[in-house]
């Protein structure tokens, strides 16, 4: 809903012409039935009380109740007046004098009377001027009188559009229309065709009498209880609807309350707070505006306004408040059967709020352990089961088992009453230590749980674990006993929605009882340790398994340039996939996944064949293009995994150099057999790389017992090339290179900063965002085709990124590079 405007100076001006008008044709209307003859009294007392019974008539033209205009029809009344009393003669003002009495005694404001009485006004003078157009362009009368009339409602919509558009709150209309045609048509047509049909007998063709004057009485007579017999229909409308609404609003309320105490039984809950009494008052509001129809209701601190209907209600402790509706003033003014309503279910509200309150403190007393004030063991597992059917399938958790280890023993020595605070300090050190979202759990004597939510990686799971184990260790003092805490903690983590998440439960027990196990066994037992689980998602397993087996994989290119002649001479083949359902998967636990699964190798010929045949391609549009490079592990160069394989694809290809690159991790496994291996395979023709140097994981002795073409710098080492020491190592490795016979290409190259500054250090070939983030294969076609190799595209064209260059690139050795921000590609020394 919008918020109310603020009275403008054009609603004064209009509140002050409709007002005065009125007041005018009812002053007219009186002075010329005082000067006329006796009977014309009765007629216009008939004529008063008529219009009154239709103004309390609507039509409406819009297709939302209460937020739409409504037409009431009181211009009926001057036809029937006519052959006694004019409109010019004072009809128009017993019209208008009817329908501010009406609204006099049903809205009870002296404001909306006067303005609806001076619109009707308004409204007859226009029918009855267009009537007169009518007649002087030599149309039959009646037919005048039904084309004024229907103009009497086409002027109404038009002005009362007008002022809902810029004196009320703007609505949602749920996608309607404000103005329904055919209701206005029907409205247009019917009024007009009743208009003509009342003018025809009122003008003395009622049969059986012969009195002109018995005729409009018999007409006004017949009309005012046609309308009150439509307004009784319509009332008994409004009470079915209120019925209804009523069943329908208490309905909602009990289900809202059912809905609460579900959740209130899941730890972390709280059982029920302010925002549980939000809820119901949201309900509450949908139900009263069902129930008596508005066009806006709230629930607010402050009490109803003139005009507004509300009622008392009582959500929150200690807080005064009111359930307030709004209806348009011209759209009927509240009935008594409307306070009724809003009153029992305000009631209805805060019985279900009380019943609430009592229900969520059971359901926490039936939910939480009494000694520490967390959640119980079948708390957490609805908890642990929520939180894996909610999340994401890119979103990881982990769960912790914890142990406090040897409580039974200081439970004997020291007595119960320090044991139990002893672990009451326990849980308050674990719910300080975690994150909000993150819930704490006692499922045992001495044990608890934790599980960790919106977790990016292990490695950040690992580090509250050990903020865990710190706080927890820490010693406490009972009363004048000091203790110092050893704990247990089992860890196992979780990257993907799980099947079945018992399991994973399972594996942080058994990660900590393998602690408590090597314990026994000699470990140490005089400090606190965790032990990480070597937990997989099955639900990855065999959405990769799927993927590789029908090779689903897509590859994306990233360019790999020579600063020296700032032409592209090179590409690196990038894994990717994107689950239908999933969306892009991590490459790093794409490539974990298919080790894991025995399939690393079969994913690295599919990449290898798709990229070199992309080469090929690539070389057609531009011949500088001459090396490709893909991502393998060091031990899978061997022949009998991709190294035959590569052999023979190399061949297929002549005309591009296929690079290896080796991950750095993976040299530390390297046999003499492998080194054998890349030695035949640069004999060959192919090329061997060695990526991310410069990694955490970085040494020299891959430097020196691995033969290589290419060295590839990671990011790490040109993050900062403005200090001293970076370029120092730059210079040296590049010398290192120069002597050793084998290139250098720096990674991460981000701006024309870092280039210039690699340029300087006589640096020849990078990689990087700078020239280019890793595309699709049609990108990378196109780009070929309207840039050709050149390096960097004018900045006048947005880079071409894809969805699939967009998914977060792994650490691992073949998902064909590091993250995609590493700027990683494969490489061949560049041409200089």
């Amino acid at each position: 809903m919008g918020e109310k405007r603020a009275p403008s100076g054009v609603k004064l001006i209009a509140f002050a012409v409709f007002a005065s008008l009125a007041v005018v044709l009812v002053v007219r209307s009186i002075t010329l039935l005082v000067i006329g003859p006796a009977e014309f009294w009765v007629i216009g007392l008939l004529g008063v009380l008529c219009a009154a019974a239709l103004e309390l008539t609507w039509v409406r033209v819009g297709t939302v109740p209460h937020r739409t205009p409504v037409v009431s029809l009181p211009v009926l009344a001057l036809p029937a007046l006519a052959p006694a009393i004019p409109p010019a003669g004072g009809g128009m003002g017993l019209v208008v004098l009817g329908v501010a009495l009406a609204l006099l005694v049903e809205s009870r404001r002296v404001s909306v009377a006067l303005y609806s009485a001076g619109l009707v006004g308004a409204g007859c003078i226009a029918a009855v001027l267009v009537s007169a157009g009518m007649l002087s362009a030599g149309l039959p009368e009646l037919l005048a009188v039904a084309i004024g009339s229907g103009a009497y409602v086409v002027f109404i919509v038009i002005v009362e559009s007008l002022r809902r558009r810029f004196t009320r709150p703007q609505v949602d209309l749920g996608g309607l229309r404000a103005l329904a045609p055919g209701r206005f048509i029907v409205a247009v047509v019917g009024c007009g065709a009743l208009a003509s049909g009342l003018a025809f007998w009122s003008d003395n063709h009622v049969p059986i009498i012969d009195s002109a004057t018995e005729a409009i009485i018999v007409v006004l007579l017949g009309l005012a209880v046609t309308a009150v017999g439509v307004k009784a229909a319509n009332s008994r409308t409004a009470m079915r609807r209120l019925l209804r609404g009523l069943i329908a609003g208490g309905t909602r309320l009990i289900e809202g309350n059912r809905a609460a105490a579900a959740a209130s039984r899941l730890p972390g809950s709280g059982g029920t707070s302010d925002a549980d009494a939000d809820d119901i008052a949201e309900i509450l509001c949908r139900a009263v505006e069902d129930t008596i129809g508005v066009e806006s209701v709230s629930v607010r601190t402050q009490p109803p306004q003139p005009g507004e209907l509300g009622v008392r209600v009582s959500l929150v402790a200690g807080l005064s408040q009111f359930v307030v509706a709004v209806r348009d003033p011209m759209d009927g003014a509240f009935s008594a059967d409307d306070r009724s309503a809003i009153e029992t279910l305000a009631y209805t509200a805060e019985a279900v709020d009380e019943t609430r309150h009592n229900i969520g403190g059971l359901t926490v007393r039936a939910n939480t352990d009494p000694l520490t004030g967390l959640p119980n063991y079948g708390s957490f597992q609805v908890a642990l089961a929520n939180i894996n059917d909610n999340r994401d399938y890119s979103e990881a958790i982990a769960v912790l088992f914890i142990d406090l280890d040897d409580f039974k023993r200081m439970n004997d020595r020291y007595g119960h009453a320090v044991g139990d605070s002893i672990l009451r300090e326990i849980g308050h050190r674990l719910s300080d230590v975690v994150r909000p979202h993150d819930v704490v759990a006692r499922v045992g004597g001495d044990e608890f749980v934790v599980i960790l939510t919106h977790l990016k990686s292990l490695g950040e799971a690992n580090i509250i674990a050990e903020r865990i184990m710190s706080a927890t260790g820490e010693p406490m003092t009972v009363d004048t006993v000091t203790v110092l805490p050893v704990v247990s903690i089992g860890l196992a983590y979780s990257a993907h929605r799980e099947t079945d998440i018992t399991e994973l439960l399972k594996d942080a027990d058994r990660s900590m009882l393998a602690i408590k196990k090597s314990r026994r066994r000699g470990g140490p037992s005089k400090e606190s340790s965790i032990n990480i689980s070597g937990h997989r998602s099955s639900e990855m397993n065999d959405i990769v398994a799927r993927a590789i087996d029908e090779d689903l994989l897509q590859i994306a290119y990233q360019p790999i340039v020579s600063l020296v002649t700032g032409q592209i001479w090179a590409f690196e083949a990038l894994v990717r996939y994107t689950h239908p359902e999933l969306g892009p998967l991590s490459p790093s636990s794409l490539v974990e996944k298919a080790k894991g699964l025995g399939r690393l190798d079969k994913l690295t010929q599919q990449v290898a064949v798709k990229a070199m045949a992309a080469a090929n391609d690539f070389r057609l549009i531009e011949p500088r293009i001459v090396c490709m490079t893909i991502n393998v592990e060091a031990g899978q160069i061997v022949p009998k995994r991709v190294g035959d394989f590569v052999e023979e694809l190399a061949e297929r290809y002549p005309r591009i150099s296929l690079c290896l690159e080796l991950n750095e991790r993976s040299m530390a496994r390297v046999t003499p057999a492998i080194r054998a291996q890349a030695d035949r395979l640069r004999e060959l023709g192919l090329m061997i790389a060695l990526d991310d140097y410069g990694s955490q994981d970085s040494s020299v002795d891959a430097l020196v017992r691995m033969p290589m073409d290419i060295l590839k710098i990671d990011r790490s080492l040109v993050d900062d090339l403005d200090d001293v020491r970076q370029r120092e190592v730059l210079t040296a490795l590049q010398g290192f290179g120069d002597n050793l016979e084998y290139s250098m290409i720096v990674e991460g190259v981000e701006n024309q900063a870092m280039a210039d500054h690699l340029g300087a250090l006589g640096i020849r070939s990078a990689q990087g965002f700078h020239y280019g983030t890793p595309q699709s294969f049609e990108n990378t076609v196109a780009r070929l085709e309207e840039f050709g190799a050149r390096a960097v595209l004018p900045r006048r064209l947005p880079p071409l990124v894809d969805a699939a260059a967009h998914a977060a690139a792994p650490d691992s050795a073949t998902d064909a590079a590091a993250p995609a921000g590493d700027s990683d590609v494969l490489a061949v020394p560049a041409p200089v």
